[in-house]
């Protein structure tokens, strides 16, 4: 069995080993989160809101050991370390206040008596992120998600495999179910595998560029929805285009549908201007 060994940057020291799951222990952890998932879609955001307000008071209380297990394992100044998690905080109480308005029903014109947009959990959501914001990469990703009703697995960066399981921790000392979150402590090779689970169906990634296409491309082969993040060489995109992108983002998050119209035509006149089309993604709530 393989181990997985955390290395203090600033060092060189070996302080902490894990064991990597097998397969087979990947696919009992899905299977749990899925089975936690199937009666927290039934939850009401209520209920949802109070634990993930919950997840953000557990994130404050112990900001200062989150940062220093930050530094250890990647090399994050704990001054760093500890606005991070404020940051992630405050995710889980702005989606805990506004997940229920973002995913409301919406009523919509057509030729039909009764017509309206409705959104629904998806189900178990595979997670693949970076070690440059251990925390704040997943919790961007995990307080809209598990707001809108889903069950999340988690396969982190490599070195960073302390901050993954604290991660899965925080969730559990909130009160939330107990396998809703889980950390999967498995291999690049082992992603396929996970991603071909049928009870896995969308993931998220955060990463490079390469990276990006074999994830992307194994969950279209598979019909799977993807969110995938990943870094573009500046000199490819135009600065306009780079800003605009990122307002487009926060217009998509905020589902303001005047700010994503200004956004649009922003990068509109951007790609006419320059002659190219802007790179753009669209950060949405899983659902």
């Amino acid at each position: 069995m393989t181990t997985i060994k955390t290395i203090n940057p600033a060092t060189g020291e070996t302080f902490t080993s894990y064991q990597e799951m097998t397969d087979a222990d990947a696919r009992d952890a899905v299977g749990r989160t899925h089975d936690a998932y199937l009666a927290w879609r039934r939850t009401n955001f209520g209920s949802r809101a109070a634990l993930m307000r919950q997840a953000a008071k557990v994130l404050r209380d112990n900001a200062g050991k989150y940062a220093e297990l930050m530094a250890r394992e990647m090399g994050k100044p704990i001054r760093d370390g500890v606005a991070e998690i404020q940051k992630c905080a405050g995710a889980c109480d702005y989606y805990a206040e506004n997940a229920e308005r973002f995913l409301a029903t919406e009523p919509i014109k057509t030729e039909a008596r009764k017509s309206f947009v409705i959104f629904q959990p998806l189900g178990v959501v595979l997670a693949i992120m970076p070690w440059n914001f251990p925390f704040w990469q997943v919790f961007r990703f995990a307080a809209p998600g598990l707001m809108a009703g889903n069950g999340a697995v988690l396969k982190h960066a490599s070195n960073v495999p302390g901050c993954a399981l604290a991660i899965e921790k925080v969730f559990q000392d909130a009160g939330f179910p107990k396998d809703l979150f889980r950390t999967l402590l498995i291999s690049n090779a082992q992603v396929g595998p996970v991603l071909e689970n049928p009870l896995v169906c969308a993931a998220t990634l955060t990463g490079s560029g390469p990276a990006g296409r074999a994830v992307a491309g194994k969950a279209g082969s598979l019909l799977k929805k993807t969110v995938p993040k990943w870094a573009i060489p500046s000199k490819r995109v135009p600065r306009s285009v780079r800003w605009h992108g990122m307002i487009f983002a926060t217009a998509c998050i905020s589902r303001s549908r005047k700010a994503s119209r200004r956004a649009r035509a922003a990068c509109s006149a951007a790609r006419f201007r320059r002659g190219q089309a802007p790179i753009i993604h669209r950060l949405c709530l899983p659902m």
